[in-house]
C-alpha cells in the first residue's frame, strides 16, 4: 500500500469549496474578488529556515534550512506571477510543504522552517501531517509534482490565495525500520487541488507564511 495521502486533508475538503472560489482566471463570479477566505489572520514572528530538493535559494531562501533528502524530491512546476508580492507568497508556499517533508525527514514537528513558513491553521496541518507519519514511523521518497499554480491577492495585498495541483502518483511512503517502499497501483487518489491561503508576515521582510489549507482529494482536473 502507498501510503501518499495527508491525513487530514478530508477535513479541509468541503471548506476549500465554500469558501474559496477559483483565482487568478477571471472565472470568480462572487462579486468580491478582492477577498480571500483566511485572510484576516494574525501571524506569527518566525525565525525563518529555508528550502529543500527542486528549491531555490540553495536551501536556505530565508536564512531557514529547508533542504531535503535526494530521494525525496518536491518539484515545483509553475510560473512565477509578475506581481511582487504574488511571486513571493508563491515561493513560500512551495517552502512551506518543503518544511512539512523536512519535518518528516527530521523527525520533529517543531524544526524552524515549520515555524518560519506557517502560522495558524497552516502550522496546525504541518504539524498534523508530520506528526501521523511519525506516528506509522515512515518517511517519504519519490518525486512529488505541484502545478497548473493560479494566484490571487486581495486588495490590501497583505494575503494571497494560491490554488494548484499535486500529482503524488510517483511519491510513496517509506517505512523507517526496513526501508521498504509502500507503493500502489496509480489512480485518481494521486491527485489533490489545493488552495492556500498566504500572508504577508508584517515583521519580516518579504516572508509569508501559509495560514490556511484547503484540499480537494481526487481531483480530477489534475490529471
Amino acid at each position: 500500500m502507498k501510503r501518499r495521502a495527508l491525513p487530514v486533508a478530508a477535513a479541509f475538503t468541503a471548506a476549500a469549496t465554500l469558501m474559496l472560489t477559483a483565482c487568478g482566471g477571471g472565472d470568480d463570479t462572487s462579486g468580491d474578488s478582492d477577498k480571500i477566505a483566511g485572510s484576516d489572520q494574525g501571524t506569527e514572528k518566525p525565525s525563518k529556515s529555508a528550502e529543500p530538493s527542486g528549491a531555490p535559494a540553495e536551501d536556505k531562501p530565508d536564512g531557514v534550512d529547508v533542504s531535503l533528502p535526494k530521494d525525496m524530491n518536491l518539484v515545483f512546476d509553475w510560473e512565477k506571477p509578475k506581481d511582487e508580492n504574488e511571486a513571493a507568497a508563491m515561493d513560500d508556499a512551495a517552502n512551506f510543504f518543503r518544511a512539512i517533508y523536512r519535518g518528516v525527514d527530521q523527525r520533529t514537528t517543531k524544526d524552524a522552517s515549520v515555524a518560519a513558513y506557517s502560522t495558524g491553521d497552516g502550522l496546525k496541518y504541518a504539524r498534523t501531517q508530520i506528526d501521523a507519519r511519525l506516528e506509522g514511523d515512515w518517511t517519504a521518497t519519490g518525486t512529488r509534482r505541484h502545478y497548473q499554480a493560479t494566484t490571487r491577492s486581495a486588495a490590501n495585498g497583505t494575503s494571497v490565495e494560491i490554488a494548484f495541483c499535486v500529482d503524488s502518483s510517483k511519491f510513496y511512503g517509506k517505512e523507517i525500520k526496513t526501508g521498504k517502499v509502500l507503493k500502489s497501483e496509480p489512480s485518481i487518489a494521486d491527485y489533490d487541488h489545493f488552495k492556500i491561503i498566504m500572508l504577508k508576515v508584517p515583521t519580516s521582510d518579504g516572508l509569508w507564511q501559509a495560514s490556511k489549507v484547503f484540499v480537494e482529494e481526487k481531483a480530477e482536473q489534475c490529471r
